[in-house]
């Protein structure tokens, strides 16, 4: 048996609920999640349908990206994924989805205002988009050069304050602590997308919320003064 049985099984439940919430159509989407221990991560083989994934069909790269353990080439966002997870040290866990709402966002290249208080608990502001990306960063190294324009983008940022971004005429990128809160994120980002695109075709004028209420809302949920839910 893999010695990396727990962290294949972590990959593989939450790659599995893309479909299941709706995230993922066809095959756009994927998972990956790390052992920061050992510096392996594990990510969703390339084109494998969702329904036929088992944990075994996984692939475990180091961070450099040689394969480590795998019979299947892995997911061709695969780059993207590890420079995120070595730009990003906090996080365990990359969520990649074309989810309607939040690819809509990203297709027009703009960035998800905080219209109320749904988005504050999860995102500490407007959800971020990229610039676009140049014609050499298309044609050399794409996904690479897509985690490149997302850490850039995230200069100034906090990463697990906002766990989302947009890249620009793409789709969003998602993270977490672990693979299921990764996920619970994508589905608050595809929630609040879509009540963003509803509200301002109510009214167009809408404003962001005021950011005492923007405090209020994320502080309460994160942080060391938070008092959201039960302890433990």
């Amino acid at each position: 048996m893999s010695s990396y049985a727990e962290l294949r099984e972590e990959c593989w439940l939450a790659n599995r609920r893309l479909p299941e919430l709706g995230l993922a159509d066809l095959t756009f989407g994927n998972v990956s999640v790390i052992d920061r221990g050992r510096g392996v991560f594990a990510i969703k083989p390339s084109g494998v349908e969702y329904q036929k994934l088992t944990p075994d069909d996984l692939v475990l790269l180091d961070l450099e990206g040689k394969v480590v353990e795998g019979k299947f080439r892995p997911s061709s966002d695969t780059p993207t994924h590890r420079r995120l997870l070595q730009a990003f040290v906090g996080i365990r866990a990359i969520v990649h989805t074309h989810s309607r709402n939040a690819t809509a966002f990203a297709q027009a290249g703009r960035a998800i205002p905080c219209l109320g208080t749904t988005h504050a608990d999860y995102f500490y502001g407007e959800v971020p988009v990229t610039r676009p990306m140049t014609e050499s960063e298309v044609a050399s190294a794409y996904e690479a050069e897509t985690g490149n324009v997302i850490v850039e983008r995230f200069a100034g940022l906090n990463p697990e304050e906002m766990p989302a971004v947009l890249v620009h005429g793409h789709a969003p990128f998602v993270w977490g602590p672990s693979g299921a809160k990764a996920i619970e994120t994508a589905l608050a980002l595809e929630i609040v997308a879509e009540m963003a695109l509803k509200t301002l075709q109510i009214n167009p004028a809408a404003s962001p919320i005021s950011s005492h209420l923007l405090n209020k809302h994320f502080k309460r949920k994160h942080g060391g003064g938070a008092y959201y839910g039960q302890p433990g």
